[in-house]
């Protein structure tokens, strides 16, 4: 019997980028001349897994959790009982970004080639493209490449479409899971775990869709390709979608490393002065301008100052609008994103946001500032799921970085600047 074909490097030589927005394409003809993919009979199972590991690859969906360990113990989970399922985190909840939904609507095929690499890999029977039931666009780019693949690639079968709703934690991987087990979409921080039992009781793997884009690029160019972009401890390229106080808000593709300000360049540059960075989105960081200058787009630059990746979202604060104010409209947006599972939350979140509003408002007498710090002591760790967490998270780094605010709003009352807004909160829906 012939040895079996082992998962060859590719011998393209090449650290540019564009990688995941090369070639961008919704006919799987065009795809395929970019990204010539081998039939999965063609090469061992395993060796995917095994690239994908010593790729360095990472999620691109928040957590940043290794995803060839992921890979691997889904499979060690599964059997021929218990055949696992794939399911592409598609359902990009966090309203400052949309790299999530451009992969989906302009580069279907890719998503696609990770998602079947990655169900062949764990051994799975079934994908579930998990997509927000509001982006229409996205939807309808995703079904129309599986109806293209299933004339032609029998593989495709296993993978249907799964319009979810359209709340903030809606996307957290629980939350899938009980959504698509007939549940609503709410996340939980009770076991099993996804991977353990998930979609109708078996091994699930949820991975986000970029991280899946980055899979297929793997499978096909290997692990030593995608290490050409990138530092060694944190390999490859990344989205990010980069908004509010720059000249050409949208997504961009750059490596993992890459100082802040050249992030921020890639947008066309500061239009207006900087005052703050939100980094890694709603449940993520804001970072006063001077220090934002020094970071780079990694995790251990990043997590030495407490903040994070997240999904890929820089908003540029303008000096011009009020850093206070805009932390108390996020915050009270994420009050009524609550999946009221929990005291805490349906409690805690309004109560914090009712605090920050004294705050705008002018608090001469601290009696907002020192009962939002109590509320913030009592909320922190104490939730059903991570949705308390994110937002104590937020609110925390906004008292920091905006404490000149907070002093200024305390002796002169509400500034002007405070009635206009540079963050995106849109409106709330069920949870079915």
């Amino acid at each position: 019997m012939a040895a079996a074909p082992t998962l060859v490097e590719s011998d393209i030589q090449t650290s540019t980028l564009p990688r995941l927005l090369a070639g961008l394409t919704n006919d799987l003809a065009r795809h395929r001349q970019e990204y010539p993919v081998p039939p999965l009979s063609a090469r061992p199972l395993g060796d995917i897994t095994t690239a994908v590991e010593r790729s360095g690859l990472r999620g691109r969906g928040g957590a940043g959790f290794p995803t060839g360990r992921k890979l691997r113990t889904v499979a060690d989970r599964g059997g021929r009982t218990r055949k696992p399922v794939v399911v592409v985190n598609g359902s990009e909840g966090e309203p400052a970004s949309s790299k999530d939904a451009v992969l989906l609507t302009k580069q279907p095929h890719l998503v696609l080639d990770g998602a079947l690499f990655a169900a062949a890999a764990v051994g799975a029977a079934e994908v579930v493209v998990c997509v927000d039931r509001n982006a229409t666009r996205a939807l309808r780019a995703m079904r129309a490449a599986i109806a293209e693949r299933v004339r032609t690639e029998p593989s495709a079968r296993i993978v249907r479409v799964a319009a979810i709703p359209h709340r903030y934690v809606a996307g957290e991987e629980t939350a899938l899971i009980h959504w698509l087990n007939g549940g609503e979409a709410k996340p939980t921080f009770t076991p099993p775990r996804p991977y353990e039992k998930g979609v109708n009781g078996r091994p699930t793997l949820v991975q986000n869709v970029e991280t899946l884009a980055h899979v297929g690029l793997i499978a096909r160019f290997g692990a030593s390709w995608f290490r050409t972009v990138g530092p060694d401890a944190e390999p490859g390229s990344a989205l990010v979608t980069v908004s509010g106080g720059v000249a050409r808000p949208g997504v961009f593709e750059v490596a993992l490393g890459t100082p802040l300000p050249d992030v921020v360049g890639a947008a066309g540059g500061l239009a207006r002065n900087l005052q703050a960075v939100l980094v890694g989105g709603y449940f993520g960081t804001w970072v006063a301008g001077d220090q934002a200058a020094l970071l780079t787009l990694s995790s251990e630059s990043l997590h030495a100052i407490g903040a994070g990746i997240g999904c890929g979202v820089l908003v540029a604060l303008p000096a011009s609008v009020c850093g206070l104010a805009e932390t108390a409209r996020i915050a009270r947006w994420l009050s009524g994103e609550t999946a009221g599972q929990c005291g805490v939350c349906v409690n805690g979140l309004p109560a914090i946001a009712d605090a920050l509003g004294v705050l705008v408002q002018g608090d001469h007498g601290r009696r907002g500032e020192d009962l939002l710090h109590r509320w913030l002591g009592m909320v922190k760790g104490r939730g059903a799921c991570k949705h308390p967490d994110g937002a104590v998270r937020l609110v925390e780094s906004g008292m920091r970085t905006f404490a000149g605010e907070i002093l200024r709003h305390r002796r002169r009352g509400p500034c002007l600047e405070s009635r206009s807004s540079i963050v995106p909160l849109p409106a709330r829906e069920g949870w079915r």
